[in-house]
Formats: structure tokens, C-alpha cells, sequence
């Protein structure tokens, strides 16, 4: 198995799947239940997740795509089952940006990418869903529920998957450490604080980022809705605004 992973075990049956040896330093999350296992998101696609996966735990596999962007989605090609949400199934087909503007993005900081990878060949992974996700979905694994959020702002579809039972957050691009971006055409600055301010409401003990720093406080979340807020009321909060600075991280709209 290649050494570009790092795995951490957060509890007896998730797993943190990490790619800390690029800058994007995405995080994938292997959740076990007693049926199946849960794997949110498939991280950049240059090595393969599906044999760190395999190394866990042999029961079936459903990935599950907090949105489809394309370090959140390269692995997806090593599961024969995966779910994105309704907003952006079509996205698998025809990807927002280019395959030049990717491999661009990929390899613009330097990096150790590992033996095998060869950037021509690198592609935008797509194809068709197993399941497609509504708002207020529920995945259940055997003894664990997992919620499906539609958290839009950082993308169209973007989601947050919620288990209630233990509180634990997967937040995807929602809330990291490091710079929240909201400046994309496809994105949209007020949804994302409307959707910061809605997983605010709930009960959250652990929150499980998409990217950088791996045990970020929960109160993150206040942070950073209040961040919007400050910049909703200069009169701010649209594209081109610009790139907004806080103790902990970055509001790029």
C-alpha cells in the first residue's frame, strides 16, 4: 500500500484518511458500522485510497461526497457504489472547470506525489451514482445513522453529513482551519453563511474538516459565522469582496 496516506483512528470504528503530503492536505473519513462502512469523500485521486480502505476493514463500501470538487472526488474511482447529492449529479458529467485548470491547481506547490502517479494521466473522475442524496437523508451502516445536511455556499450541493448519536460533524468545505472560499462563480457567499448558521443550531461534540488541521475546536462554527456576519454588515458579503482575515482562518469571497 502506498505511503502517501496517513491514517488515525478517531474511535474504535472511524478513521481519518489524510493526504497531509499535499498542500491541499484533504481528509477522508472511514466510518464502520455493522453492515457496511461509510467512506466521506475520496480525497485527490494520485494514490490509491481504495487499497488504505481495504486495509481497515472488508466490509462493502458506499463513499459518500460531501460535494464534487475535484479533491473531494478522485478516489471515487476505486468504489463500484457512491452517493452525492441531487444539486450537483450532473457535475459528474460535465465538470465546472477544465482538466488543464485541475492539473493546474494540483500541482502548483510542490509536493512528493508518490511513485505511481503521473500527472498525464491524471483525470476528473466521473460517473453514475449508486444513490443520490436529498436533504435530510439518513445512511444507516448497521447500529450507526448517519444525516445527510444540504449545507450550499462553498458549492451548489455541498453537504455535511451529521451522526447524532455520537455529534460528530463531517464538514467538508464548510469549516476547516485555514481559507474558506467562497469566490468561485459557482459559489455563493450568503448561502455559505446561512449554512454555517444552520449547523450552528445543532449538537455538535467533534467536528471532522474536509482540510488542514485535524482537531479543530467546535467553536470554529461560531467563529466563523460571525466572520461572515462582521462582513455582511460592511456591506461585503458578494463576490469580489475580497479575502477577509481572522484568528483562525480565512473568508475569500
Amino acid at each position: 500500500m502506498s505511503d502517501w496516506f496517513t491514517v488515525e483512528r478517531t474511535d474504535e470504528q472511524t478513521f481519518a484518511i489524510s493526504e497531509y503530503k499535499h498542500p491541499e492536505e484533504t481528509h477522508c473519513y472511514l466510518l464502520i458500522g455493522t453492515d457496511k462502512a461509510l467512506l466521506i469523500d475520496t480525497g485527490l485521486g494520485v494514490a490509491n485510497i481504495g487499497e488504505a480502505v481495504r486495509a481497515i476493514t472488508d466490509k462493502p463500501i458506499l463513499a459518500a461526497t460531501t460535494h464534487v470538487h475535484w479533491d473531494h472526488i478522485g478516489g471515487h474511482k476505486y468504489f463500484k457504489d457512491f452517493a452525492v447529492f441531487e444539486a450537483e449529479k450532473d457535475w459528474l458529467k460535465k465538470f465546472p472547470l477544465s482538466l488543464s485548470t485541475v492539473k493546474a491547481n494540483l500541482i502548483k506547490e510542490p509536493c512528493d506525489f508518490p511513485a505511481e502517479f503521473k500527472i498525464e494521466e491524471y483525470r476528473i473522475y466521473g460517473g453514475e451514482p449508486a444513490l443520490v442524496l436529498k436533504d435530510g437523508d439518513v445512511i444507516d451502516i448497521g447500529n450507526r445513522q448517519i444525516q445527510v445536511i444540504h449545507t450550499p455556499g462553498h458549492s451548489l450541493g455541498h453537504v455535511c453529513f451529521y451522526e447524532k448519536e455520537r455529534g460528530c460533524l463531517y464538514s467538508g468545505d464548510l469549516v476547516y482551519e485555514g481559507c474558506l472560499d467562497a469566490f468561485y462563480p459557482s459559489t455563493d457567499p450568503a448561502l455559505f453563511m446561512s449554512s454555517v448558521g444552520k449547523i450552528s443550531a445543532l449538537p455538535i461534540k467533534k467536528i471532522f474538516p474536509g482540510h488542514h488541521r485535524l482537531d479543530i475546536p467546535v467553536g470554529f462554527i461560531g467563529e466563523i459565522y460571525s466572520g461572515f456576519k462582521k462582513i455582511q454588515s460592511e456591506g461585503r458579503l458578494k463576490h469580489g469582496g475580497g479575502i477577509f482575515s481572522f484568528e483562525h482562518f480565512q473568508i475569500h469571497i
